[in-house]
Order: C-alpha cells, then sequence, then structure tokens
C-alpha cells in the first residue's frame, strides 16, 4: 500500500497513515489503501489490540482539498457519482475499525482535521499530545461532515457543543478536547509514542473477547431501551463466563495474583 502502512509487533498492529508531505491527508490512493488495510484487520482474529496514527508531524488534515479543486471542472452527474463512490468506500473503513473486537487507539499529534477529527472519533480511546489541534473543518468547505463525525460527536459531547464544533468548525486545542470528552488522555509530545504503546501492551494483555463484547454492548446502548441493553448484558455475561478468561479471572483473584488473559 503507497499511502497507509500497516505493521505487526506480537498482538498489536498499527496502522499508519503515511502522506506525511501532505499532513496525511486524504486523496483517492489513501481511501482505496485504508480500506484494504481495515479489510486486513478485519480479517485478522487473533488481534489483541490497534494502534492508528500518522506519520511525520500531524495525524491527518482531512480530505486533499487539491482533489476536490480539480473535480470542479466535471459534469454535475459524474461529481456525484464520484463523491458517492469516495464516500461509500470510507465510510466502509469507518465501519470496518469501529466494529473490530479487539481495541482501537487513536495516536493523535498535529493537526485532526475534517476526516481525521473522524478516524480519531471511531477509534475506541485517543491519545493525544499537547501540540495537537482539532477542527471539523467542514463548514469552511462548504460541505456537510462525513466518516461518522455526526455520529460521534453528539454522542460524546452533547448537542450544543456538537453543533458548535460542526457549524462554527474553529480550531481547538488537546486541553480542550479533553474536556468535551473527544479524547482520553494529553501527553507531552515526547512521550507520546511510549505512552501508545504502553497502552497497547496493557490492552492486548486483558480479556479480548471480552473487550468486544463491552464493545458492542457501549456502541449499542444509545440505540436500545432498557430491556434491550437488560437482555443484551445478559447474553454478554453469559458467553464471557463459559469463556477460559472467565475461568483464569476468577482463579487469579482466589489466588491473589495477576491474571494471565489468552483473549479468549
Amino acid at each position: 500500500m503507497e499511502t497507509i502502512k500497516l505493521e505487526r509487533s506480537g498482538d498489536i498492529a498499527t496502522l499508519t497513515l503515511n502522506r506525511p508531505q501532505s499532513l496525511n491527508a486524504l486523496d483517492l490512493q489513501m481511501t482505496v489503501d485504508l480500506a484494504a488495510a481495515s479489510a486486513r484487520l478485519a480479517e485478522d482474529t487473533s488481534l489483541r489490540c490497534v494502534v492508528l496514527n500518522g506519520a511525520g508531524e500531524h495525524f491527518m488534515a482531512g480530505g486533499d482539498i487539491k482533489l476536490f479543486h480539480e473535480g470542479l471542472g466535471d459534469p454535475v452527474d459524474k461529481r456525484q457519482r464520484d463523491f458517492a463512490q469516495l464516500i461509500s468506500e470510507v465510510h466502509a473503513s469507518i465501519t470496518r475499525l469501529r466494529q473490530l473486537p479487539c481495541p482501537v487507539i487513536a495516536s493523535v499529534r498535529g493537526a485532526v482535521a475534517g476526516f481525521g477529527f473522524s478516524l480519531m472519533s471511531a477509534c475506541d480511546l485517543a491519545l493525544a499530545a499537547d501540540n495537537a489541534y482539532f477542527t471539523l473543518a467542514y463548514c469552511h468547505l462548504g460541505v456537510s461532515p462525513d466518516g461518522g463525525a455526526t455520529y460521534a460527536l453528539p454522542r460524546a459531547v452533547g448537542i450544543k457543543t456538537a453543533m458548535e464544533i460542526a457549524l462554527l468548525g474553529d480550531r481547538f486545542d488537546a486541553r480542550r478536547a479533553l474536556e468535551w470528552g473527544l479524547i482520553n488522555r494529553v501527553v507531552p509530545l515526547a512521550e507520546l509514542e511510549a505512552e501508545t504503546a504502553k497502552l497497547a501492551a496493557r490492552l492486548a494483555q486483558g480479556p479480548t473477547a471480552v473487550y468486544g463484547r463491552t464493545k458492542r454492548l457501549l456502541n449499542a446502548s444509545l440505540g436500545n431501551d432498557l430491556a434491550q441493553q437488560l437482555q443484551a448484558e445478559q447474553d454478554c455475561f453469559a458467553a464471557s463466563a463459559l469463556s477460559p478468561d472467565f475461568a483464569e479471572g476468577v482463579r487469579a483473584f482466589v489466588d491473589k495474583r495477576k491474571p494471565k488473559f489468552s483473549g479468549n
């Protein structure tokens, strides 16, 4: 893949956006490569954690404006088809990342804008360097958001703050992102990689199948009524209680030792 690096170390995979000369802006090739990389991650059932980051000094500065500019002269029906195909492809990648059964960590620095904001929001956890800055930015181009931003934002910050972020498109820093609940931690830039690796290693040693069930429960909770959510919890608890990791967790508790989860 030209614009995405996908590497694996033990049980942890790292997906790196790799167009640093363009602030990792999303172009057609990255759209194709991201789809291929997310499909490979979805097929790898042995993974226990995924890290998503950007090469160079920035996470992602959104879509490639040069690509949009080049298409302005095309007939309307062609532009409509091209955009529909582009958005469909990136949305498939967002769906795969969000539905991965293992934890997904976004590790961001510098610009987190436009689709980069959406991509970070699709991850389960987000660590940000203290130089990170955020903007949804779509309104400045006269276009509405994509990438699931309008799904993730109201759930994270509430409708009024989501409206502010989306309608004004203002830039805000990592501290404000932390206050709003868009990220989990802010760390010094020099420590971002080490802190990300530490968190990924911790999650990779956890009960991966249980993490997957927990993710599904949390993601479904706002669309379920209480009865539906209680039933889902019952089903997931029953499945987890039959797992090897449950037996290991119980034995470790009784033995007063740290559990060694297999992820099953």
